[in-house]
Parts: structure tokens; C-alpha cells; sequence
């Protein structure tokens, strides 16, 4: 049985009017006044999830970082895996794209793992990607995009079966090993074409995790 692993929002603040020092350091526009921050426990999760703050309110995500060893490895209590910064022109802007992140993370954003496993791994469609992910990506914003992470081998294999799954393009890589030890990729498609290439990923790590030395058997 496929089970979701969700993530935790561990810390959030939000700055209504920036310093001025802090503000050329994220590289805020003139008009970017606030910032909201946020940790949580699984970085990709919150990739998507700031993702669909950009859709839901005037924000920018400024600043998004993995941390290395990921959550296990956290160097505090409410560090986690990520940190995530959105920069809009005041509070209310702000607090929509905070609440959107939250959401997400929440009812969305989900890895998964296979009869209570220990292997995890993340394939999720976004229907249509918001400024930050269609940037990563260098398409237009609305897209499609599945996005799949996996342990390293894992990743590779899944990945490849992926792309011969769908009528998919690969648009980022992430090379093992990332920050927290994982690979995987950004693929662009049909919405169809980009939720077949995630079914075909997860079906491929499932198939890794019950027989990672298949094949010696032929």
C-alpha cells in the first residue's frame, strides 16, 4: 500500500517593512516591501508549495535553499529541511502567499513510501507552474510539469522510465547527490503526458525498493 509522508511546517514570520541592508541582500525590487518566511521538514514539497504561492497571490519567492544532511540532520528544532522567503508589496500579499504555502503543504504536497517502507520518494504533477518553478524550468508560466525525486539510483531509474513513458521533456536534473542526499528531475509535457511520467516513476522505485538486485537474476 502507497502511504503519503506529509510535511511540517515548523517556523513562520513575517517582516511587514523590511530593513533596508536585508532587503538588497535577497535582492528585492523597490516595490517589494514585505517578506514572509517559513521551514519545513521536506524541501521539495516546499519548492511546490511556494510555487503555488506565486499563482495565489503578489509574491516572488526570493529565496529558497535546501539544507544539507536534510531534517534528519537539522541544526535546530525548527530548522527542518528548507528554507523558503516571499517578497510582495505589503503584509496582506504576503500573508495569501504564507497561507497558499501552508495549504499546500498540508492537502497537496506529499512523498510517498510503499507498506511502510523506508524508501521515499516524491512524483507530483503540477498542472500549471507559477513564476517559480516556470523559471527553474525556462517555460511559460502555466505549464505543466511532473516533478520526481527519489533516492539516487532510485531517481536514475525512475527517471529514464519517465521519459520513455511520456511524451515528456526533461527540463532540470538533479544529479545525485543534491543537499539532502536525493536526485531526481523537472520533466515538461501534457498534463496527461506529465502525470504518466509520474505514475511510470513511481512504479519504477516501487520496483527498486522490492528488488534492488533483480537484476543478477537475469
Amino acid at each position: 500500500m502507497i502511504e503519503p509522508i506529509k510535511p511540517q511546517v515548523l517556523a513562520v514570520r513575517l517582516i511587514p517593512n523590511v530593513s533596508y541592508d536585508l532587503a538588497q541582500q535577497l535582492g528585492l525590487a523597490p516595490d517589494q516591501r514585505s517578506i514572509g518566511m517559513l521551514t519545513a521538514t521536506i524541501d521539495d514539497a516546499t519548492y511546490t508549495a511556494l510555487d503555488e504561492a506565486t499563482k495565489r497571490a503578489e509574491v516572488e519567492v526570493v529565496y529558497a535553499k535546501s539544507f544539507y544532511g536534510g531534517s534528519g540532520h537539522a541544526s535546530g528544532p525548527r530548522s527542518g529541511e528548507i528554507i523558503g522567503i516571499l517578497a510582495g508589496p505589503n503584509p496582506a500579499e504576503v500573508r495569501a502567499g504564507i497561507d497558499a504555502c501552508i495549504d499546500t503543504l498540508e492537502n497537496e504536497a506529499f512523498f510517498y513510501t510503499h507498506d511502510g517502507g523506508d524508501t521515499a520518494w516524491y512524483a507530483h504533477t503540477i498542472s500549471r507552474t507559477g513564476s517559480y518553478l516556470s523559471k527553474a524550468c525556462g517555460i511559460q508560466e502555466g505549464e505543466p510539469i511532473a516533478y520526481l525525486i527519489a533516492c539516487p539510483l532510485e531517481a536514475m531509474f525512475g527517471i529514464d522510465a519517465a521519459l520513455k513513458a511520456a511524451e515528456v521533456d526533461m527540463k532540470v536534473f538533479y544529479g545525485p547527490p543534491s543537499e539532502t542526499n536525493f536526485g531526481g528531475a523537472l520533466l515538461t509535457g501534457s498534463q496527461s503526458a506529465c502525470k504518466a511520467a509520474c505514475e511510470a516513476f513511481q512504479f519504477a522505485v516501487i520496483d527498486v525498493a522490492q528488488n534492488p538486485l533483480k537484476y543478477l537474476g537475469g
